[in-house]
């Protein structure tokens, strides 16, 4: 038992350091899953929507937060329609279509998004946009919150440093179209927590995804690998060794890839190949790195593929 003089001198200090604990900031250590119930997902374009689709169908309910109320429509109506689609290749109960609709809420307003035990941010592939909405969500968000990026390329240690959070920080990088999709890469800061990987290594599997582990640096593993062969393939058309159709035809018949890489690049979009690339050189200071002049050209053109109506290939809009 704890003598009369020890009690004292504990309490003394305990004393003394209680109105600071009240400062600091709440770390969730023994975060889990289960206590994931509303989800916030900044950004209401192809991928935002993707992710608000699959957590609302997973029975979660999901703030979706856009600036402009027509890309909240947009997404809303996307989002049906490809409920209505899961639905009738026998994916998806059509008794389930309303209800997960139903689950999903939009806002312009950041503030609404206060009561979200989790947050998934899915802006454009810019950091100066992604630090603002992390500096708005360690705001707005409950200090237990676990704050995570859909990044396909930005430092997540960066990204959780303009956060008093950085320990609840984490990469979420889902592959599009996000509802057929499998793979997940979940990517650690350097203050990232075992239990924040945990818990979204899990909220993934519950997802229906398959959680990758992987550690954070450029590109991380997908698009460090794919970006290359990208630009590589642009540089081929550029200096007239074969047509895009060639080029594709080649990967397609030769390596057994489901669809060549320019299809593949004007499926992603050009500008977004064009930014991840150059991240990857800022980031590892490789040359091989530096984007294609053609796919330059084709950005300051606004050829930026399927979303433009044209890229490598014409599409109807």
């Amino acid at each position: 038992m704890e003598d009369a003089t020890a009690c004292s001198d504990r309490c003394a200090v305990l004393s003394h350091i209680s109105p600071h604990l009240a400062k600091l900031p709440l770390v969730p250590w023994v975060f889990l899953m289960s206590d994931i119930h509303t989800v916030a997902v900044l950004g209401a374009g192809t991928m935002g929507s993707g992710i608000a689709h699959v957590f609302a169908r997973t029975g979660f309910r999901v703030l979706l937060c856009d600036i402009d109320q027509r890309f909240l429509d947009r997404a809303l109506a996307q989002i049906r329609t490809n409920l209505a689609r899961e639905a009738a290749k026998g994916k998806l109960p059509p008794s389930e279509i309303e209800p997960a609709l139903a689950r999903i809420t939009s806002t312009t307003d950041r503030e609404f998004l206060s009561t979200a035990d989790f947050a998934v941010e899915a802006a454009s592939e810019r950091y100066d946009i992604k630090a603002d909405l992390f500096r708005s969500l360690d705001r707005i968000l409950p200090a237990s919150a676990i704050l995570a990026t859909n990044t396909s390329s930005i430092s997540i240690t960066k990204l959780a440093a303009q956060t008093g959070r950085p320990a609840q920080v984490i990469g979420m990088h889902f592959f599009n179209p996000v509802p057929v999709m499998q793979l997940v890469e979940v990517i650690r800061g350097m203050a990232t927590t075992d239990a924040t990987f945990a818990a979204v290594r899990d909220l993934a599997t519950k997802l229906g995804k398959t959680p990758v582990e992987v550690n954070d640096a450029p590109g991380f593993v997908s698009n460090r690998v794919l970006m290359p062969l990208i630009n590589e393939a642009a540089y081929a058309v550029m200096e007239g060794v074969a047509t895009p159709q060639a080029v594709d035809q080649v990967f397609k018949l030769g390596m057994a890839h489901p669809m060549g890489p320019l299809t593949l690049a004007d499926f992603i979009g050009i500008d977004v190949c064009v930014d991840i690339m150059r991240v990857l050189y800022d980031g590892l200071g490789n040359p091989k790195y530096n984007p294609c002049p053609l796919l330059v050209r084709m950005v300051d053109a606004g050829w930026l593929g399927r979303k433009s109506g044209r890229g490598f290939y014409t599409y109807e809009k």
